[in-house]
């Protein structure tokens, strides 16, 4: 008996009670025969103003071709998208978190009103990822992903560089290390064409990650956005997608506890991004499925870190595709136990299946080093709690920084002004930068504070200068730095009683970051603090704020926490 591919679109389609849905699908150009096709929404987060998502809607134009030739109807629609790299470091930025939940809430929006029967969602940029990932959670319909693929790096001085290298730049010119020539080189030579950003940043993170998971065909993270092979992977998408129709294999048949532990393996591994932490605590919970920051922390203790790739390494993902893709190294990561191989993929195989007869990883590069001799033994992503931190805290310490740190407080309550004393030359060996107020809920929205990273990098600070924040991390930050705070600054968390020279400890061996302060400074503290006028504009910053979590519960925004 053949399976009904249609299970939702056919409530419109074969409804004689649906007179107006019918009409209004024939003037799309369905006839009597194509009407009672399965419906797939095609979901793009293509845009022209950003080179990660520029050309995402020629990829999805693809994808709606092939699944035309194979009697299904590929109904394109697009999402919304913001360029991390564009915003940082401007109130724009603030907008970056937010436009995952509403990336969701697009797609579930689309999905579920049209009663299409499954999804292929085809992101870029940073937010685009979990917020396809959240979405079929939610949905819970066959679907699959398609990453847009990694941009090609650029070159300087014969060396290559990426859109990191200008934040940089930035911060050596302003202390006299380059000149404004050779700045204005490495900004108009770092980003050549189409594609994410190639570090393992936020992006690749994710993409590397979810395919681990499942949710993408093997090689989608690593096939480069502008290669014949990023093609080749979305004309078996809509193979692949209508193989799920018929074998009714939907997200949470593939998203399990075990596959997202196998996702957070090569978060860890690879040297992913803080933001991981967010997004899969985010996608944990539209899966319904138990996630915390410790476990964050049992699986970084587990894994080694075994990956030269940027921010803190030297490689890019155009390395890992010359190399092997990702498949190979999931294949090593298999081999030496540290994945499960028996789950489920969009492939309708589980993980172990898809990587059987792959071609092995060729290390001439040195991209990776064996499990048993690792850069760190224990992963870079690393949970702090404390009197500064009592509800937890992400640090990202890749081994290079060291694993202790105590300096004096300098205390901002806006990146901008903590950029603009470190371009003065006010920050100084041993301090520890605070950047407070600038949480889900005060910032609003979260932003990341690479602008403040990079010039401390810049300015050749990076082993010396430490940073906290209730704010967050771009992928492409490197260096001594705390992020995710919580409870925070606008919550009344400790952090927002910081003042001017406070000694603080972040010891990572431990897991601690503190204030060297007694119960009744803290008690003084918290009786003289008064929460200052909240940051909110009208529109949707407002709404967020009003809807989001914690960071330490992923900053959700679609259902209370119980």
């Amino acid at each position: 008996m053949n399976p009904i591919l249609n299970k939702f679109s056919r409530k419109l389609t074969e409804n004689e009670g649906q007179p107006g849905s019918r009409a209004m699908l024939y003037a799309t150009g369905l006839d009597e025969r194509t009407i009672r096709f399965p419906q797939i929404g095609v979901a793009s987060a293509g845009f022209s103003g950003n080179p990660c998502n520029m050309h995402l809607n020629d990829l999805a134009a693809i994808v709606a071709r092939e699944l035309t030739a194979l009697d299904v109807n590929g109904m394109t629609f697009n999402t919304i998208g913001v360029s991390d790299a564009i915003s940082m470091g401007t109130f724009g930025m603030n907008f970056s978190l937010p436009s995952r939940d509403l990336i969701a809430d697009c797609i579930e929006t689309v999905m579920s009103g049209q009663w299409y029967d499954g999804l292929v969602a085809i992101m870029g940029c940073d937010k685009n990822l979990p917020g396809a990932a959240i979405a079929m959670g939610r949905l819970n319909r066959p679907a699959l992903m398609i990453y847009g693929g990694s941009i090609h790096s650029g070159r300087h001085k014969g060396n290559k560089i990426n859109v990191l290298s200008t934040f940089e730049a930035y911060g050596a010119k302003t202390v006299g290390l380059i000149d404004d020539e050779e700045l204005g080189q490495i900004i108009r030579n770092a980003c050549p064409g189409a594609g994410a950003c190639g570090g393992m940043y936020t992006a690749n993170t994710m993409s590397s990650s979810i395919e681990a998971l499942g949710l993408s065909l093997p090689y989608s993270s690593s096939n480069p956005a502008v290669s014949d092979e990023k093609k080749q992977e979305c004309t078996a998408a809509a193979a692949a997608i209508k193989n799920l129709l018929q074998l009714d294999l939907k997200p949470r048949d593939i998203v399990t506890r075990r596959s997202l532990e196998n996702a957070l393996v090569v978060v860890m591994a690879l040297g992913g991004s803080t933001n991981a932490v967010l997004h899969y605590l985010a996608i944990a919970r539209a899966f319904d499925l138990p996630l915390s920051l410790d476990d964050f922390q049992h699986i970084s203790n587990h894994t080694p870190l075994i990956a030269d790739l940027k921010p803190s390494g030297k490689y890019m993902m155009e390395d890992v595709h010359d190399s092997g893709g990702t498949p190979a190294i999931l294949k090593i990561l298999l081999d030496e136990g540290l994945l499960d191989g028996d789950c489920l993929t969009v492939t309708g195989k589980t993980l172990r299946e898809n990587l059987e007869g792959i071609p092995p990883w060729n290390n001439e590069m040195n991209i990776l080093v064996p499990v048993n001799k690792p850069l760190k033994p224990t992963a870079h992503l690393q949970i702090l709690y404390g009197n500064i931190a009592p509800a937890g805290s992400v640090a990202k310490i890749t081994g290079k920084e060291g694993d202790f740190f105590k300096g004096r407080a300098r205390v901002f309550d806006s990146e901008d002004e903590a950029v603009e004393t470190i371009k003065k030359g006010l920050i100084h060996k041993g301090d520890i930068v605070v950047i407070r107020y600038v949480g889900p809920k005060g910032g609003p929205g979260m932003p990341e504070m690479l602008k403040a990273t990079a010039a401390i990098m810049g300015a050749g600070l990076g082993r010396d200068v430490a940073l906290i924040t209730d704010g967050r991390f771009s992928g492409g930050t490197h260096g001594f730095v705390v992020g995710h705070i919580a409870p925070e600054a606008i919550d009344g968390g400790p952090i927002a009683l910081l003042e001017e020279g406070d000694m603080v400890t972040i010891d990572v061996r431990n897991n601690r970051i503190d204030a060297n302060l007694n119960d009744e400074v803290w008690h003084q503290r918290r009786t003289d603090w008064a929460e200052p006028a909240p940051r909110n504009t009208p529109g949707v910053l407002y709404k967020y704020a009003q809807l989001v979590s914690s960071a330490s519960a992923g900053c959700i925004t679609d259902r209370p926490l119980i």
